[in-house]
């Protein structure tokens, strides 16, 4: 399995939108094209990526990169991850969690910071398989959790 993070641009945007997670999941992130939204305004600091597997489109990630921000420990942010509902279950997230931290790395970052609702125990596990622990924090209701190297 091939997974390419792209950077999300015209070419690929409608894509990106067309992406949805499971009816179930919809409590946890938001829409991609409220997450573009975001991107749109949060610009000088936001990465948005659509995840391809083997060329086909089948997720959504955003980062906030602020390498100059005051507080090393918040500059790096994993704000969206989400893999398309038709395609969960096939190993996707695994695998692109594993380019998103390589990006991270590979892009001056020394740490990774997210928050989730302690609800979304699937998720969890997958941050926590990957090496994520809770920094006892909270942000807006939701777990914080943080992966250092």
């Amino acid at each position: 399995m091939n997974i390419e993070l792209r950077p999300l641009d015209e070419s690929n945007k409608e894509e990106c939108i067309a992406l949805k997670v499971a009816e179930d999941q919809e409590e946890y992130i938001a829409t991609n094209e409220s997450s573009l939204g975001a991107a749109e305004e949060h610009s000088e600091v936001a990465r948005p990526f659509v995840i391809y597997a083997d060329g086909k489109a089948v997720g959504f990630t955003m980062f906030a990169f602020e390498p100059d921000y005051e507080d090393p420990d918040d500059r790096y942010w994993l704000w969206r991850f989400m893999i398309d509902e038709k395609c969960q279950g096939c190993g996707y997230g695994k695998e692109a969690l594993k380019q998103i931290i390589a990006y991270f790395k590979d892009n001056g970052a020394t740490n990774i910071r997210l928050s989730t609702k302690e609800s979304n125990v699937k998720a969890i596990h997958l941050y926590e398989s990957a090496g994520f622990v809770r920094t006892g924090e909270m942000v807006d209701e939701e777990t914080e959790f943080e992966l250092k190297w």
